[in-house]
C-alpha cells in the first residue's frame, strides 16, 4: 500500500532476539547463497497449461517434486526419484542418481537432461523423444527447434542436424575472425545469443560476424609454461568495429540467403524477430553513432529489404533492447518498447509502421514484459509505477486499455504467470522480509501463501538497515541505503565505507531483502564498527532517460556531484567520522571511485577500485561510444575522463584490483594508471587475481573481500 511509503526516515531493524554471533567472510560471500540464504522453493514452476505448480523439496534426504494448486490445502508428493527412474528404465535409459531439473511442459511433456542427452518424456505413455542427442551436448551454441532440427557450431562453422536428413554444414569459412551463430556487438542491445529459429522451426536466422578488421588484443594465460598469449578481438572506442550480417537457412530446402541490411557495414543489427507467419524478419538497425534506429522488415526467403516500419532518433543515443512482440489475437499488430517520451513504455503498432496507441505512460519504467495469456486478451508486465525501488506485476487488458496491479505488497516481486493468466506465482522480499512466495488468483486478488521464509540471520548481531532518499543540488531524488554499526551509539563517531556503482543498467538500492545487496559484506562491516552507505546517483538505471543521459559525453561529472551531495548529507550527522571515510566501487564503479579521488582529494582517506576503466579510449566501441561518442567527436570528454593523465593528483590511499584475464575492462587500464603513478612519484597499491576475468568469483571471492576489508581496517580504524 502506498500509505506504507517509507520516506519519513523509515528504519528497518534486521536484528532479532538473542543475536550474538558474528558473520565470517565466508558467511558473507559464500554462505549467503547457501546456508544463510533465505528459504526458497527450488525450481518452482507452473505445469504449463495448468494452474498447478510444482517444486523440488528434500524429504528425509531425498529430493522429490511436490505439487499443489490454489484449491489444495496441502501440497502432495508428485514425483520421486524412484518413480522417475522406473519410467526411464522402461524407455531404455540409465537411471539418475539424483533428481534432475525438469521443465514440466504440460501433463504429458516433461523435458530434462538425462546423463547427457536432452529428452522429452511422456509420463502417461512412457515414450521418450530425444531432443538433443548426447553427441551434440558439448558443441557450441546448441539450440533445437520445435520441428526437431538442431543448430550448433563446431570448429567455428554452423551445422544443422535432422534425424531424417542427417547433418548439414551450413557454413564453411568459419574461423576466429569469421564468427557464426554467436552473440555479437559485445552483448549490448539486449543481445545474448546468435541463433533464432522461426515459429514453425524449419528456418534459422543467425548472426555472422566478421571481426578480421578488429585489432587483436593480448590476454595472457599464465597457467602454462611458458605463459601463452591468447588474442581476443577488442574494438576500442574510435577504432575499427566488426561487421555483422544475418543469414537465414532453410533446413528443409537447404537454401541459404543473407538479409540485405545494406551499408554502412559498421552498424548494429539488433532485436531480431520473426513474423508470426514466418515470411519476414524484423531487425532494429542502429547506426554506429547510436542516435538513429530503423525498425526494418526483410523477406526471409529472398533476403530482400521490404520496408522501414518506423525510426527513432535522439540527440544523445537510442538503445533498443527488446524485440517486437506480436499480439496473439492479431498477427498484424505488435508491441514495441521505447523510452522516447522519457520513460520506458509500451506502444502498439501495426506492421505498416503506424503507431496505434501508447499502452503505458507516466514517470516510471516498464522493466520487463512477461507476455500474454492464452487468448491474447491480457498482457503482463513488470514496472516501477509504485516506486523506483520496488517491482510489481501488472495486467493490461488490450480491449479496455485498463491496467491492474496484481502484486500488492510494497516490496520487490519476481513473478511467473500461468499460461491462462488465472494465477501468478509471486516470490517477493523486503528489508524485513527475507522471502514470501504466494499463489495469487488474478481475478479476485486472493493469495495462498506457499512459503514464508524465516530470517536466516536471526542468530547474528546485525547493524540497522535504513532505506531513504535525499535531494541532490538539482532537486532529483537520490535513493540511499545505510547500514549502521551493531550497538550503534549516536554519541560516538564511526568510520564510513561508501559503496557505489553509478553507471547505466545498474541499480544498487532496492526495497528488498538486505536492501538489494546481493551479499552480506555490508553487514559484516557493520559488525566491525563501520557505517556502510550506498546511493544511486544520476546515470543509474530505472529512473528515466534524462536521469541516465546526464552522463552523456562527460561520464562521471554528475555522479561525482551527487556523491558530494550524499557526503554532505552523511557528514552532517555528528556520529560520522568524516576524517575516516572510504570509497569502494567495481567496473564503472571502479572508474567512478578513482575519478572522485582524483577530483576531490581529501574527502576519503582510502579507496578500493576494482576492474576500473581508467581511460575511455581503452574501452569497447559499443558501450563506450554510446555514452561518450568517439574520441574524435568528443576529445574534451575523453580528456576529462582520462584518469591516467590525472594520476599525479592522487593524495589518498588507493587499492586497485584487476582480474588478470579480464576481457571486459582490459588490464591495460590499471597498468597504465600504475605506471603513471610511478612516473609522478605517487604511491598506489595494486592487487591482481590470476585466472579471473572481470569479476573474482568462486572461493577466491572470499580472498578478494578479505583484501578489501583489511585495507579499510588498516586505514579507517
Amino acid at each position: 500500500m502506498k500509505k506504507l511509503f517509507f520516506f519519513l526516515t523509515l528504519h528497518f531493524c534486521l536484528s532479532g532476539l538473542a543475536q550474538n554471533k558474528l558473520l565470517t567472510l565466508e558467511d558473507a560471500m559464500v554462505n549467503n547463497r547457501t546456508l544463510l540464504a533465505p528459504d526458497n522453493l527450488k525450481q518452482l514452476q507452473f505445469i504449463a497449461g495448468t494452474g498447478n505448480y510444482v517444486y523440488l523439496k528434500k524429504i528425509n534426504d531425498n529430493e522429490m517434486w511436490m505439487k499443489g494448486s490454489y484449491k489444495m490445502k496441502e501440497d502432495t508428493v508428485f514425483l520421486t526419484l524412484n518413480q522417475l527412474n522406473e519410467k526411464l528404465a522402461a524407455a531404455g535409459f540409465d537411471e539418475c542418481r539424483e533428481m534432475p531439473a525438469i521443465q514440466f511442459n504440460g501433463d504429458t511433456s516433461w523435458i530434462m537432461n538425462i546423463n547427457g542427452p536432452k529428452i522429452e518424456l511422456n509420463p502417461v505413455s512412457g515414450r521418450v523423444k530425444v531432443i538433443i542427442p548426447k553427441m551434440f551436448i558439448d558443441k557450441e551454441h546448441v539450440e533445437e527447434s520445435r520441428a526437431g532440427y538442431i543448430a550448433y557450431v563446431d570448429h567455428n562453422n554452423l551445422f544443422v542436424n535432422s534425424g531424417v536428413s542427417g547433418i548439414s554444414q551450413v557454413t564453411t569459412d568459419g574461423s576466429p575472425d569469421i564468427v557464426y551463430a554467436s552473440s555479437v556487438h559485445r552483448d549490448e542491445f539486449g543481445i545474448s545469443k546468435g541463433t533464432f529459429w522461426n515459429n514453425r522451426g524449419n528456418m534459422l536466422a543467425f548472426y555472422r560476424m566478421d571481426q578480421s578488421m578488429v585489432t587483436d588484443y593480448p590476454i595472457i594465460d599464465w597457467s602454462q609454461r611458458p605463459a601463452k598469449n591468447v588474442n581476443i578481438k577488442y574494438p576500442m572506442a574510435g577504432d575499427k568495429s566488426h561487421q555483422v550480417t544475418v543469414g537465414v537457412y532453410n533446413a528443409e530446402t537447404k537454401a541459404l540467403v543473407y538479409l540485405k541490411t545494406g551499408e554502412p557495414a559498421e552498424q548494429y543489427l539488433t532485436n531480431i524477430a520473426w513474423s508470426p507467419d514466418d515470411r519476414y524478419i524484423y531487425i532494429a538497425v542502429l547506426n554506429r553513432g547510436q542516435d538513429h534506429m530503423n525498425l526494418n522488415q526483410y523477406d526471409a526467403v529472398t533476403g530482400e529489404f521490404i520496408k522501414m516500419l518506423f525510426e527513432e532518433k535522439d540527440d544523445k543515443y537510442v538503445e533498443p533492447l527488446v524485440p517486437m512482440l506480436f499480439l496473439k489475437s492479431n498477427a498484424g499488430r505488435f508491441i514495441w518498447q521505447s523510452n522516447r517520451d522519457g520513460w520506458n513504455h509500451l506502444y502498439l503498432y501495426d506492421t505498416s509502421g503506424k503507431m496505434l496507441r501508447q499502452l503505458t505512460s507516466g514517470q516510471w519504467e516498464v522493466t520487463e514484459v512477461k507476455g500474454f495469456d492464452d487468448n491474447g486478451d491480457n498482457l503482463y508486465y513488470v514496472a516501477t509505477e509504485e516506486s523506483p525501488i520496488t517491482r510489481n506485476l501488472y495486467q493490461y487488458n488490450l480491449s479496455s486499455g485498463k491496467s491492474k496491479r496484481l502484486s500488492q505488497v510494497f516490496q520487490v516481486h519476481n513473478t511467473q504467470v500461468s499460461r491462462d493468466g488465472r494465477y501468478v506465482l509471486d516470490n517477493f522480499s523486503g528489508p524485513e522480509n527475507p522471502r514470501t512466495i504466494q499463489l495469487i488468483e488474478t481475478r479476485t486478488g486472493r493469495a495462498k501463501t506457499l512459503l514464508q521464509a524465516s530470517n536466516p540471520l536471526s542468530g547474528y548481531a546485525l547493524g540497522k538497515l535504513t532505506l531513504f532518499k535525499i535531494k541532490n543540488a538539482q532537486g532529483d531524488d537520490l535513493y540511499c541505503r545505510m547500514f549502521k554499526p551493531v550497538d550503534f551509539d549516536s554519541t560516538k563517531k564511526y568510520p564510513v565505507i561508501v559503496y557505489w556503482y553509478g553507471g547505466p543498467h545498474a541499480q544498487m538500492v532496492l526495497h528488498a531483502w538486505n536492501g538489494g545487496a546481493g551479499d552480506y559484506w555490508f553487514q559484516y562491516m557493520a559488525e566491525r564498527g563501520f557505517i556502510v552507505f550506498t546511493l544511486d546517483p544520476r546515470g543509474s538505471d530505472n529512473r528515466g532517460k534524462v536521469f541516465e543521459q546526464t552522463i552523456f559525453r562527460h561520464a562521471g561529472e554528475p555522479q561525482m556531484e551527487d556523491l558530494s551531495d550524499g557526503m554532505n548529507y552523511l557528514t552532517s550527522f555528528p556520529y560520522v567520522d568524516k576524517d575516516h571515510m572510504g570509497l569502494f566501487g567495481w567496473s564503472y564503479g571502479g572508474f567512478m571511485t578513482t575519478d572522485f579521488l582524483l577530483n576531490h582529494p581529501g574527502v576519503f582517506k582510502a579507496a578500493v577500485a576494482g576492474g576500473p576503466v581508467m581511460n575511455w579510449q581503452f574501452y569497447e566501441i559499443m558501450y563506450g561510444e554510446r555514452y561518450m561518442d568517439t574520441p574524435q567527436e568528443n576529445p574534451e570528454g575523453y580528456e576529462a575522463t582520462n584518469l591516467i593523465r590525472k594520476a599525479g593528483n592522487l593524495r589518498d590511499k588507493l587499492l586497485l584490483i584487476h582480474g588478470l584475464q579480464d576481457p571486459v575492462v582490459v588490464q591495460q587500464n590499471s597498468i597504465e594508471f600504475v605506471k603513471a603513478c610511478i612516473d609522478k612519484g605517487v604511491q598506489v597499491d595494486y592487487m591482481i587475481y590470476p585466472g579471473h576475468e572481470h569479476n573474482v568469483l568462486g572461493k577466491d571471492r572470499v580472498h578478494l573481500y578479505q583484501k578489501v576489508t583489511d585495507y579499510f581496517m588498516q586505514y579507517l580504524k
